[in-house]
């Protein structure tokens, strides 16, 4: 099985690159997905006893979370070390039961996959990029989204041009739809005939 790991800063089309691996009946694990349940189960306690008042109604309210983290950097690797490792189990049990199904090639969408060194998990790597003016529209153009608050995501992700120097391979989502689909199953041509990893 040969895994894709995918990846983008901030508004650069990565959920809408995921979706067209999707149509072309790749299997996809969404982290960010995997997050929210995390954030109504397995994660409410943990996240609750380090963060005190973030739960309301059962679930973790991510605007109470986002509050106690801004300008925290120590709380955001308090928060890290309660989630990542809950995420990186669902994301082997993906992995795991595609395997068994016999999927030829999956895809692990993977917000932070260089910064958490998750990119030695997967065969090849990714990434979503646009131009810089394209991505700073996108984001700003989002409900509540401020200049402040984009800069303050973007210093905790890696540059776009090393993300783009470290991939396998490259979709430019500052184009159309169509061209981003095509650049999608491009690449799934390129890897049809590479062998991938033995899932155990």
């Amino acid at each position: 099985m040969f895994i894709l790991g995918l990846t983008g800063s901030i508004g650069m089309g990565k959920s809408t690159t995921s979706e067209f691996f999707r149509e072309a009946g790749v299997p996809v694990h969404d982290s960010d997905a995997a997050v929210h349940r995390l954030y109504a189960g397995e994660a409410v306690g943990p996240v609750e006893a380090a963060f005190p008042g973030v739960v309301v109604d059962g679930k973790i309210d991510r605007g109470k979370l986002a509050a106690q983290l801004i300008g925290q950097p120590d709380a955001i690797k308090r928060l890290e070390a309660i989630v990542h490792p809950l995420v990186r189990a669902a994301t082997q049990g993906f992995v795991r039961d595609q395997a068994a199904r016999g999927a030829r090639v999956i895809v692990l969408d993977i917000p932070l996959l260089f910064e958490t060194g998750g990119e030695i998990n997967v065969d090849a790597v990714v990434v979503v990029s646009a131009p810089a003016e394209v991505q700073r529209a996108r984001v700003l153009a989002r409900p509540g989204m401020t200049g402040e608050k984009l800069d303050a995501l973007l210093a905790r992700q890696m540059p776009d041009t090393e993300k783009r120097a470290r991939a396998h391979f490259v979709v430019d989502s500052g184009r159309s739809f169509d061209s981003a689909r095509a650049q999608v199953h491009g690449i799934l041509r390129a890897i049809a005939s590479s062998p991938g990893r033995r899932i155990i």
